[in-house]
């Protein structure tokens, strides 16, 4: 009998001693739980302002007018007169060449003409006493005019031998040289307009109904820095691409003062709705899952989630419609994890003056 209660004894305490183990554990962890730190957060005040509603997009940047100048006859160059880069106006003189054959055949048609008004002027008094039929009279009087003409013509060959500019703008190319011999039909120099700039976007067809011509466009350009250029949509397609399932719109650029060359890449932000004074905060407050939208505010010590309605955004804001007051502070930093009435201290806090 002493050897079967001594078998016991043992067994009893373990199972004692397990039991008194795992009430100190669970102890330990409400412990633990109750005396959690407070979540460090950052937060921001809503703002009432107008706020947009924007489509955004990318597109490059092109000259609306631009030319290549093309030779209209033949010769060598003899005077450059613009480089690359230079701006120019419209029949500008660019280049010019020699025109010492043109002159000469100017000069022979000039004096074949005057030679025959002369004639035609002697054969008209002549027709005029009835001393020369009339089938003659009129035969002089075309050749005269065949004569004009031809003369005409050597004139503008020779005007031709001034190459100039067909637009206002800038020498963007020069694909001839001093002393090079061209044909009529080659091309010389390229001129870009740069006022007015265009950019072309084609934009999905659910935005049709929101696009239209005259709405205002920012356009941010990363190669340049300041404020962003603002422009305005100049035209709308009427129609939708079958292929892609997007319009095509035109964004003109006026006034640019050449800081925007032609090739730049600008991101648009078309304006097509506004509402003013309306309550606003910081995207990052914002959380979105599948079945709400809230945010946290700070309430004493304690995070409490808000569910939102949300509208327009823009420019890292987003507009509440419902949900807010506007009084309160929301977490801007540190949300992201954080349950209902979770502790929280605030880091960006103003820091209270010392008594």
């Amino acid at each position: 009998m002493k050897l079967y209660r001594v078998g016991l004894i043992p067994f009893a305490c373990v199972l004692l001693l397990s039991a008194c183990q795992k009430g100190a554990d669970t102890e330990s962890e409400e412990t633990d739980e109750d005396e959690a730190p407070p979540v460090p957060v950052e937060t921001a005040a809503p703002i009432r302002g107008d706020i947009y509603a924007t489509y955004t997009g990318t597109a490059p940047i092109e000259a609306l007018a631009e030319a290549d100048v093309i030779a209209k006859v033949a010769g060598e160059v003899r005077e450059l007169r613009v480089e690359e880069g230079d701006m120019v106006k419209k029949d500008q003189v660019l280049a010019v060449l020699d025109g010492d054959r043109l002159r000469l055949e100017l000069s022979e048609t000039q004096a074949r003409l005057r030679k025959m008004q002369r004639d035609f002027e002697r054969n008209k008094e002549l027709q005029d006493k009835d001393l020369i039929s009339e089938g003659d009279f009129e035969k002089i009087q075309y050749e005269m005019e065949a004569l004009e003409a031809s003369y005409n013509l050597a004139r503008l060959e020779l005007d031709y031998t001034q190459i100039r500019a067909p637009i206002d703008g800038v020498i963007s190319e020069r694909y001839l040289k001093l002393g090079n011999t061209i044909k009529a039909g080659d091309p010389v120099f390229r001129v870009t307009g740069f006022d007015p700039l265009v950019a072309y976007m084609f934009v999905p067809e659910r935005e049709f109904r929101e696009i239209a011509a005259g709405q205002p466009v920012r356009i941010d350009i990363d190669a340049l820095p300041g404020p962003p250029v603002v422009a305005t949509v100049t035209r709308v397609s009427p129609v939708v691409d079958a292929n892609t399932g997007t319009f095509k719109i035109t964004i003109e650029l006026r006034g640019t003062e050449h800081r925007i060359k032609p090739g730049m890449f600008g991101r648009m932000s078309i304006i097509y709705d506004k509402h003013e004074n309306v309550l606003q905060v910081p995207r990052s407050a914002i959380i979105e899952t599948a079945s709400d939208t809230y945010v946290y505010v700070v309430e004493g010590d304690v995070a409490i989630r808000k569910s939102v309605e949300t509208a327009f955004s823009g420019e890292g804001m987003v507009e509440i419609a419902s949900g807010l007051t506007g009084d309160e502070n929301v977490i801007t930093v540190g949300q992201l994890g954080l349950k209902n009435e979770a502790r929280v201290v605030v880091i960006n806090a103003p820091a209270k003056e010392a008594e």
